[in-house]
């Protein structure tokens, strides 16, 4: 339940950096640079949905402080750098830095999603058995 509603917003900040890609390749800068600020957005907010609301919830549920939600916490800022560093090259019109970080950014987002998609939610998942429903709506109501 949890799984899929996190999933989703996986695909929906995928689905917005790959129509940024697209749009710098065919050299529609403002589009590019207003789609990956919604994507830069997106991925923060759902950054921001795992650790301030439900990995501490799954922490107080389960007692386990580090493990998993530590590695995710770790990963998230490493991929918060490069989210930085995208936008500073976006901005400085340095195209083949952005092209180049953003292939490193989501190889790394991609084994960060799959951790978190086969391991993480599931465990998640069983920790609030039959409180996934109102974590979804508290995840949903958080400010963007």
């Amino acid at each position: 339940m949890l799984l899929e509603f996190m999933r989703d917003d996986h695909r929906a900040c995928d689905h917005l950096y790959t129509e940024a890609e697209n749009a710098l390749a065919d050299k529609k800068v403002d589009e590019a640079k207003k789609l990956f600020g919604a994507f830069y957005r997106a991925t923060n907010h759902h950054f921001d949905m795992e650790e301030k609301e439900l990995f501490i919830t799954f922490e107080k549920r389960t007692g386990m402080m580090g493990g998993p939600t530590q590695m995710m916490r770790y990963e998230h800022q490493q991929l918060r750098a490069l989210l930085e560093s995208m936008l500073r090259s976006l901005n400085e019109e340095k195209y083949d830095d952005f092209f180049g970080q953003g292939e490193s950014m989501m190889i790394m987002l991609q084994q960060h999603n799959m951790k978190e998609e086969q391991m993480l939610y599931p465990m998640i998942d069983r920790a609030l058995s039959g409180d996934a429903e109102l974590m979804i709506q508290r995840l949903k109501d958080m400010p963007q």
